[in-house]
C-alpha cells in the first residue's frame, strides 16, 4: 500500500497526479488526511481523504509518498504520525517519495547525506548532505525526490517504476500522451 500524506496547503497537483498515476497502475494507494478527513490545497481545493492519521497503520505500508505546498509542507513536517510513517518507510526499505518543499523533511531528518536529491528552488540548503541534481525526478536508493508540479505526473510515474516495473510506467506515460 502507498500511503499519500495530505495536509492543509498541499499542493494540488502534486499529490492528486500521483494518486492518479498509481490508481492507473492498479497500486493500491490511501490518502492519509494529516489536518482532518477532509483537507484544503494551497489552490484552496478542498480534499476527502481516504483515512485519516488516526487510522493509520503502516504494516502494509511500501511508499510513503510527501506532496510539496505551503503551509502543507510544514503541516507534514509538524506531525508525529508523519515522522513515523517516514521512520518506518525506511528502517523497512520502503520507498520514500517527497516533491517540490517536501523533500526538506527528509533533508531536516538527516535521511539524504551522501544521496542524489533535488527540491523546488530555495529549499536546497534545507536537503542536508545531498548531492543536488540537476534532474527533475531522481532516484537514489529507495528515495524518490521531484522538483515541483511541473513535474508531477513525472514523478508519480517514477513511483509507478519503482513498485511496478518500467514496463507498466512507459505504458501508462503513452496511454496519457505524456512523451
Amino acid at each position: 500500500m502507498v500511503y499519500l500524506f495530505l495536509a492543509d496547503g498541499f499542493e494540488t497537483i502534486e499529490a492528486l497526479a500521483v494518486v492518479d498515476m498509481l490508481r492507473r497502475a492498479k497500486i493500491d494507494v490511501k490518502t492519509v488526511g494529516v489536518t482532518g478527513k477532509t483537507v484544503q490545497s494551497a489552490q484552496k481545493i478542498t480534499v476527502t481523504a481516504d483515512i485519516t492519521v488516526d487510522e493509520f497503520e503502516p504494516l502494509d505500508l511500501d511508499a510513503v509518498v510527501l506532496p510539496g505546498g505551503m503551509p502543507g509542507t510544514l503541516n507534514l513536517e509538524a506531525n508525529g504520525v508523519v515522522q513515523q510513517a517516514v521512520d518506518y518507510a525506511v528502517d523497512n526499505k520502503k520507498l520514500v517519495c517527497a516533491i517540490c518543499a517536501a523533500p526538506s523533511i527528509l533533508g531536516h531528518k538527516g535521511l539524504l547525506k551522501g544521496r542524489e536529491a533535488i527540491c523546488f528552488p530555495g529549499f536546497e540548503e534545507d536537503l542536508t548532505g545531498a548531492k543536488l541534481s540537476e534532474k527533475f525526478v531522481v532516484t537514489d536508493g529507495n528515495f524518490i525526490t521531484a522538483k515541483g508540479a511541473g513535474v508531477a505526473v513525472d514523478f508519480g510515474l517514477e513511483i509507478v517504476k519503482q513498485l511496478a516495473g518500467e514496463e507498466l510506467s512507459q505504458k501508462i506515460r503513452e496511454t496519457i500522451q505524456c512523451l
